[in-house]
């Protein structure tokens, strides 16, 4: 959520915002509808002070009671009325995004996202290369069709030691950022609606949630939601910043309007497993982390041999919560194109406003909204990416050389 001070002193940036993030909220009648809600708050406050003037008259002015009890029922109707422009004020800055850098590139979708950097080098094959859905049913280490069997279609099993591959990935990533200064975390796999709307998943991603019958809970979609709620309504001793916490949890997305050739395999399912990277910093640092964490992914890339770009994300491609955006693409060859496989947003103060977190500095008496960094380690993704990249003509797969430890095994074979 944005400083409601910027919409009431800056309209005009407000506006330009929303028109370049596509937002429909008119801000013109928003900024209006503030103002006469600034105006009625001015109005009541004179009106209780008047009342509590004439209060003290009343014993012995008949007329002051008269005039106080007059006053009564206008300030019952004045507050009605503020408390309810009020409460359409905060709805409809619920739905305005974050502000944007100004480094973040002009573009309608993914299609757009500028280049960064390639990494690595494509491997070449003496013969066709096979997508992972393909090399899974070779090895018998993907079953998507039991999967729909057990659930529905987006759902699937990693069997055998497709599992352990994937286990032993998850395992390392963690290992690897608890080097790197994350404290790890096991996480509740389902939040309130309040930790949702806090982290900027209500309501702007509503279709890709799964609620809970009955109980205001609802799965989580990653665990930034309840690794950023953690702290919510608290106030963190600047000292103790940055926090850098990540967690390995599953996650659901209803994945609403997917289809086509790009959701073949399990590259976009209902349920998949991430590992997770959250930093709470102080606001002048979190361009600095955000370049933190995108060198953690990038490491755990390179490790793995995957080839890679990093792209940054334009404003068509960025969720209403993000202020600057990176997203790395491993290579498929079976595929034959660069496809998500980590993200990783800056959402400055967004988060921690929505949902009341703060820092102090003891030695300043400096206090404001601690700036919160969003970023993917690694997901089942970069597992397909691992089967594509490394697959052998018999259609066995190489394990990569970090996690063999954790496997117990250098290759899958049929």
């Amino acid at each position: 959520m944005i400083d409601i001070k910027i919409l009431r002193e800056n309209p005009e940036l407000v506006k330009q915002n929303a028109l370049r993030r596509g937002c429909d909220v008119d801000i013109d009648a928003l900024y209006a509808m503030d103002k006469q809600y600034l105006d009625l708050m001015h109005s009541v406050e004179e009106m209780r002070a008047q009342r509590n003037s004439l209060s003290k008259e009343c014993q012995k002015n008949p007329e002051a009671r008269e005039k106080v009890k007059a006053l009564k029922g206008q300030l019952a109707e004045a507050e009605a009325k503020m408390e309810e422009l009020k409460a359409q004020v905060e709805e409809k800055m619920t739905w305005l995004p974050n502000f944007l850098s100004d480094e973040c590139p002009a573009g309608e979708s993914d299609a757009d996202n500028v280049p960064v950097r390639f990494v690595g080098e494509k491997p070449q094959f003496p013969f066709e290369a096979r997508d992972h859905q393909a090399i899974g049913d070779i090895l018998g280490i993907i079953d998507t069709a039991r999967g729909a069997k057990v659930a529905q279609s987006g759902f699937y099993y990693w069997v055998g030691a497709g599992a352990q591959l994937t286990q032993a990935m998850f395992f390392w990533a963690q290992q690897t950022l608890v080097k790197r200064g994350f404290k790890l975390f096991m996480s509740p796999c389902a939040a309130k609606a309040h930790t949702l709307f806090g982290t900027g998943y209500l309501p702007f991603f509503k279709d890709q949630t799964y609620d809970l019958a009955n109980e205001d809970l609802a799965l989580i979609g990653t665990s930034e939601q309840t690794l950023v709620g953690y702290h919510a309504d608290e106030i963190l001793d600047a000292a103790t910043l940055p926090r850098c916490y990540t967690a390995y949890t599953p996650c659901f997305r209803t994945e609403a309007g997917s289809y086509g050739k790009e959701s073949r395999g399990i590259f976009r399912v209902h349920q998949f497993h991430k590992v997770e990277q959250i930093v709470f910093c102080l606001p002048e640092e979190s361009p600095k982390y955000h370049e933190v964490c995108l060198a953690n992914e990038e490491y755990m890339l390179q490790q793995l041999g995957i080839p890679y770009r990093v792209v940054n994300v334009c404003v068509g491609d960025m969720g209403a919560p993000g202020y600057k955006k990176y997203d790395i693409e491993a290579w498929y060859p079976g595929f034959g194109a660069y496809r998500e496989v980590t993200s990783n947003t800056n959402l400055t103060e967004f988060q921690s406003r929505r949902l009341n977190i703060r820092f102090k500095d003891e030695k300043s008496n400096r206090r404001g909204f601690v700036h919160t960094i969003s970023a993917t380690g690694v997901t089942d993704r970069v597992v397909c990416a691992i089967l594509e990249n490394y697959q052998q003509e018999d259609g066995s797969v190489i394990v990569p050389e970090v996690l063999r430890p954790f496997t117990g095994f250098d290759k899958i074979t049929p």
